[in-house]
């Protein structure tokens, strides 16, 4: 809330901002869109490159590995992610942090077994790493030099090791940069090499983009980087090696090439864990295209792989994750807000693997073995219906998991309903114990956690972001694929819909599953394609304004009467027990303030509902001047936080005019009232009456300052605006000249004022005699604070780690006098001794930030024109 004022105080028009949008819709969907396409040309290459291999071979392969390999595999996975340590440890040997090593294994472990298996290493292991290491004491900075550090690490490890095995090892000539191979060594082999000796010819710090340094580190450093990257991808290629048939007779060193290259072009795809393009590299590089035999073989030590490597790590950490938190709920007998955050999605993403699972189940062949044992205890029907309806609930699994993630009841109840029946289904359609176990493992995690999903909201109008609609895409397509693949060798033609055999009936089973599950995805798009049509904004009526008038009085935030504006729409709970006031400026849905509203769960599940129809509408959802202890609720529904300013609040219990520091007001005050002034302080019944008279007050006012009438987070002088809110007016010899309508809570909780005016030719010190009289009578009233409103840009910091926005707010408020008067504002505010409280705004992740802020500055000044010409 920004009050109006005097040549005193700066007229409170927001600072100009400019910027160009820029196609932020193509980078935000150029990720899934790539990772989608590697995947389909993974999967065409795994066709192309394994069109004659036998569903059964691949089994049968798995089925005879000997357990010596297996062990062996798992020994070495285990001495590789005790190497991975070394990433962490290096780290933060390098920024001068000790934890102990334990704690150390333990935080590298859990989020290099989460990233290598769910792709976007960073991202996800940064993530775990910030949470776990927050609270073993290091700041956000110490945070990002240690993530920084170990992806510096893990990539100069494998251009290392891909470089030198591409100049030393021959490699197949189907990969398609083959003949380019000395070259692309000499190229990736050139960056650690750039890295290690860097530092021993530049001592001074590098600088990138403008102000941004980075220090090359010392040679002993760099050479531990190196080597803890190439230890790291030797231990994996190992693994994979000693699963890999005896048939296929090749050196570690090439295969070490082809590995590291597959490898390579899985991270680059995006796909998590590579899925696809790892194998379809693999084939091509060990050549075996041509022999159906042998890309069975490989195939199956690619599966035993990626159980050995990816997921046995991943279940454990998940184990490892949940029995700590649990041992710590029970010494604290409270959970950590942060990690109640964490587990909604956690919960999903495992919600959207299980369904994964169930559809690819019912789209590959049932054990032989298995399959005669239940040919002799179960009915032909069941089998059917069982295997048809699992695939069902794998689809449903994947919709569900959205409502998870949307913290939404309905989908917690549903997940656990159709986890339980999915783990039924699985041992009925062919004994799949393993699968029964992941899913009955799941439902009994869950079950705990039924207060983390507190919303009540429908689930067919929870949105479906385009990322989350491409992935159930890709799990859909990628069981279509496994169908033909396996079933590749079966004649297709309409009977086989409807055949119906314990020992042939493997293919109509997979189809008829694929259909059903294809059915529901259909189904539920056409339902949210046609349930109701994208909101548009409406401004509030008469009735409207009732009923948010109990609302506001009730709020302690005095901010809550710029709805009486009209100027905003209002979005209520189904309740009406809180609402959201909010104008629309170009893409982005702008929330004036917070939910306003006492009950807690209404003003969080407004958050959801707000961020769910600007999703709808194809909007960017923006929350401007959040107060602190509400920012929990944004960063719930993985909004991010930009600071603002701070507002300026003074405690009436303290406020005087004792004492030095306050004799220049107590002069001014005493001046004035020698010479006639007086302050009125006038019913809302009685403004409209009032208003003719101080029309010309504010006319003058306007064409004195060169400015227009603002809106949004400011008032107007408005009729009807007004007339809903007590007047407060100085009077000089029976004639208006100076007014300011006030916001006044009925829990006496805050009082404020919000559109101020006076004549330009009255006394000196006019808007402070208005101030100190203001605030008086309100503490006489029996009011706790007076909000003097916010300035813009104050309290952002310009240290060099601090975030870019808040190092250009911090310019901008040292040095942006020529456009607006931040610090004179700032200073004038502050001689009422105020208690300054940081705002935010509360903005999408990813977004184009400085269109945000061209559109709330367009939306208080009435359009881009305003914020060019005040």
């Amino acid at each position: 809330m920004e009050q109006q004022g005097d040549a005193e105080i700066p007229s409170q028009s927001e600072a100009p901002i400019s910027a160009s949008a820029g196609p932020t819709w193509l980078r935000r969907l150029s990720g899934p869109l790539l990772s989608v396409v590697m995947l389909l040309l993974a999967l065409w290459a795994l066709q192309k490159f394994a069109g004659e291999v036998n569903y059964h071979q691949v089994g049968h392969y798995l089925h005879r590995l000997r357990r010596g390999r297996i062990g062996q595999a798992v020994v070495l996975t285990a001495l590789g992610y005790a190497g991975m340590t070394l990433y962490d440890m290096f780290a933060l040997a390098a920024i001068g942090k000790r934890l102990p090593r334990a704690r150390v294994a333990l935080i590298s472990f859990i989020s290099y077994a989460f990233s290598n298996t769910l792709g976007m290493s960073v991202l996800v292991s940064g993530s775990i790493r910030y949470r776990f290491y927050i609270q073993a004491g290091l700041s956000t900075a110490e945070v990002a030099k240690v993530v920084l550090f170990c992806t510096l690490s893990f990539w100069l490890g494998l251009c290392a090791v891909t470089g030198s095995t591409l100049l030393l090892e021959p490699i197949s000539p189907q990969l398609p940069f083959a003949a380019l191979h000395v070259p692309v060594g000499l190229l990736l082999l050139s960056m650690p090499l750039l890295w290690l000796f860097g530092g021993l010819f530049r001592r001074r710090p590098l600088s990138v983009l403008g102000r941004w340094q980075v220090t090359l580190p010392s040679t002993g450093t760099a050479w531990r980087q190196i080597l803890v990257g190439a230890l790291d991808w030797g231990l994996a290629a190992a693994v994979l090696y000693v699963l890999m048939p005896s048939e296929i007779v090749i050196d570690f060193g090439p295969f070490l090439a082809i590995f590291v290259l597959a490898q390579m072009a899985g991270l680059i795809s995006h796909v998590p864990g590579g899925l696809g393009v790892f194998e379809a590299v693999m084939l091509a590089g060990l050549g075996a295209t041509g022999n159906a035999p042998e890309a069975a073989s490989i195939l199956g030590a690619l599966a035993a792989f990626r159980g050995v490597y990816y997921l046995l790590p991943l279940c454990v950490a998940t184990v490892t994750v949940l029995f700590r938190e649990a041992r710590g709920l029970r010494q604290r007998k409270l959970m950590p807000r942060w990690f109640s955050s964490l587990l909604p999605p956690f919960f999903a993403g495992l919600t959207l693997v299980s369904g994964a699972v169930l559809l690819f189940s019912g789209a590959t062949q049932t054990l032989p073995r298995r399959l005669a044992i239940l040919s002799h205890v179960l009915p032909l029907p069941v089998l059917e219906v069982s295997h048809f309806l699992n695939s069902v609930v794998g689809m449903l699994l994947l919709i569900l998991a959205r409502g998870l993630q949307r913290r939404l009841d309905a989908a917690y109840v549903l997940t656990l309903v159709l986890l339980v029946a999915g783990a039924v289904l699985s041992l009925l359609k062919g004994i799949d114990y393993e699968e029964a176990t992941l899913l009955l493992m799941l439902a009994l995690a869950l079950a705990p956690a039924h207060r983390l999903f507190y919303r009540r909201a429908s689930l067919f109008q929870a949105s479906f972001s385009f990322g989350w609609m491409l992935a159930v895409l890709a799990v859909l397509g990628c069981t279509f694929w496994l169908v033909l693949f396996s079933y590749q060798h079966v004649e297709y033609n309409n009977d086989l819909w409807w055949e119906f055999s314990f020992r042939h009936g493997g293919a109509p089973r997979a189809l008829r599953a694929l259909v059903g599950a294809a059915s529901v995805a259909l189904l539920f798009g056409l339902v949210t394609l046609f349930r109701s049509a994208r909101p548009r904004p409406v401004l509030p009526d008469e009735a409207a304004l009732g009923r948010a008038l109990p609302l506001i009085k009730g709020y302690p935030g005095a901010q809550a009467h710029l709805a009486l504006m009209g100027d905003k729409a209002l979005m209520f709970d189904p309740d009406h027990r809180a609402f959201i006031m909010y104008g629309v400026a170009g893409r982005s849905w702008i929330a004036m303030g917070d939910p306003v509203g006492t009950d807690a769960k209404a003003r969080q599940e407004l958050v959801w509902t707000f961020h769910e129809t600007c999703e709808r509408a194809g909007g960017w959802p923006v929350f401007y001047q959040v107060n602190p202890r509400d920012l929990d609720m944004y960063l719930e529904v993985g909004m991010s936080l930009l600071k603002v300013g701070e507002e300026a609040r003074v405690p009436l219990d303290r406020f005087n005019l004792d004492g030095k520091s306050k004799k220049s007001l107590r002069n001014i005050v005493s001046k004035l009232q020698r010479e006639g002034l007086r302050l009125e302080i006038v019913a809302p019944d009685q403004v409209p009456a009032l208003l003719p008279r101080l029309k010309p007050v504010s006319d003058a006012w306007l064409h004195d300052k060169r400015v227009r009438e603002k809106g949004f987070s400011l008032g107007a002088f408005d009729a009807a605006y007004l007339a809903r809110t007590p007047m407060a007016v100085v009077w000089q010899d029976d004639e208006p000249v100076a007014f300011a309508n006030m916001f006044l809570t009925d829990s006496m909780e805050e009082a404020s004022v919000d559109l101020m005016r006076h004549r330009p030719d009255g006394p000196p010190g006019l808007m402070d005699y208005l101030f100190v009289e203001l605030m008086l009578w309100s503490k006489a009233q029996g009011y706790r604070w007076f909000n003097l409103g916010m300035a813009p840009l104050s309290g952002l910091t310009n240290r060099r780690q601090a975030p870019l926005w808040n190092r250009f707010g911090a310019l901008i408020f040292g040095r942006g006098e020529r456009f607006y008067n931040f610090r004179g504002l700032h200073r004038y505010k502050d001689k009422f001794d105020p208690e300054w409280e940081p705002r935010y705004m509360a903005v999408p992740g990813g977004i184009a930030l400085p269109v945000v802020l061209t559109n709330v500055a367009g939306l208080i000044s009435g359009g881009l024109t305003g914020v060019v010409r005040r």
